[in-house]
């Protein structure tokens, strides 16, 4: 078992270097000049000679690629991602002030997704074939269809526009509520928000656990459960917990789909998280932001896969049976 541990860590952090690799070499092998990527074309091209090399200075650009990679690696194990272009701050701190509202979104929309996702394609599933199960099917084909945009407008513009149950935009109104009051404006600013990421990430997520539980349904374990006179709750219970490796398994894979539709979604609510410092840095050419957020965004996948891959032995016992097997022999 620790070895076990010990190869799946080293496999992801082999991604995770892979990763920073390419998050500090794909801005460098841009063409043009770095300055381009810091500074809005109007201010670089006013630069003097003296405050270009100012500036390279400043984000250590003026060094050997091997001495910046060296100094990038030692920024990310003090935090320091240098400072953004266009706020004037450390891209740290702006990162962990954006990112607890993404992980709310992000987190309710991954739970909510799951379960509805693995409820409904675990009931369709077991109703394969029937008229329920065919309109279900095409009804999250539809829903999952539609862009996300559309979909947040769409709820905008019927639930906040048209009767006024939940506020248009922002996370917060100010900061005068405090206690229960916060939290629950917090909470009602973030309904639309989620629900939008919660319908963008559901269509996979049924799609998936209908196909297992299909597969699960049509092995040898259940026909002799049913021979065995298990009622159809007890069948449903045994088939369904071997299907939950791979919902799980899309759970996590879907946590990057999820952060990329918050960009969109937060620009569509106005939303302060992590998407719309994205979306505004991109605008900005915020090169130092963007690096950082990449990074950020890069971390969490994997410790999330991570996290899924170590957490299937508890989910399916097959998993573990082999190294069992292995280790008696």
């Amino acid at each position: 078992m620790k070895r076990h541990l010990l190869r799946t860590v080293g496999q992801y952090g082999s991604v995770l270097l892979v990763a920073i690799v390419l998050n500090f070499a794909l801005p460098r092998l841009a063409p043009g000049d770095a300055i381009d990527y810091l500074l809005p074309p109007e201010q670089a091209g006013a630069l003097t000679p003296e405050q270009r090399t100012e500036v390279l200075n400043r984000f250590g650009l003026d060094e050997p690629v091997m001495a910046q990679f060296g100094d990038y690696l030692a920024g990310i194990a003090r935090g320091d991602l240098l400072v953004s272009v266009k706020f004037g701050r450390p891209v740290t701190s702006l990162l962990f002030e954006r990112v607890g509202w993404t992980l709310l979104l992000v987190g309710g929309a991954l739970v909510l997704s799951t379960l509805l996702g693995a409820l409904l394609g675990f009931r369709s599933a077991w109703r394969r074939g029937t008229s329920a199960d065919t309109g279900a099917l095409a009804g999250v084909m539809f829903v999952d269809a539609l862009p996300p945009f559309f979909v947040g407008s769409l709820l905008l513009l019927t639930f906040s526009v048209g009767l006024g149950w939940f506020p248009s935009y922002g996370a917060l109104a100010g900061q005068d509520a405090q206690g229960i009051a916060l939290v629950g404006e917090v909470l009602q600013r973030a309904v639309l928000p989620v629900a939008t990421l919660t319908i963008a990430g559901l269509g996979p997520m049924y799609l998936v656990a209908r196909s297992a539980l299909v597969g699960e349904l049509q092995e040898d374990y259940v026909l002799m459960a049913e021979a065995k006179g298990l009622t159809d709750r007890e069948v449903r219970r045994h088939a369904a917990r071997n299907a939950l490796l791979p919902v799980s398994t899309v759970s996590m894979v879907g946590l990057g789909t999820l952060v990329g539709g918050a960009a969109v979604v937060e620009t569509v609510f106005s939303y302060p998280g992590l998407g719309r410092l994205i979306y505004e840095s991109v605008l900005a050419r915020d090169y130092p932001m963007l690096q950082g957020a990449f990074l950020l965004l890069i971390v969490t996948v994997v410790l999330a896969n991570l996290l899924n891959d170590l957490a299937y032995p508890l989910l399916d016992p097959r998993v573990r049976r082999p190294r069992a097997q292995a280790r008696a022999t």
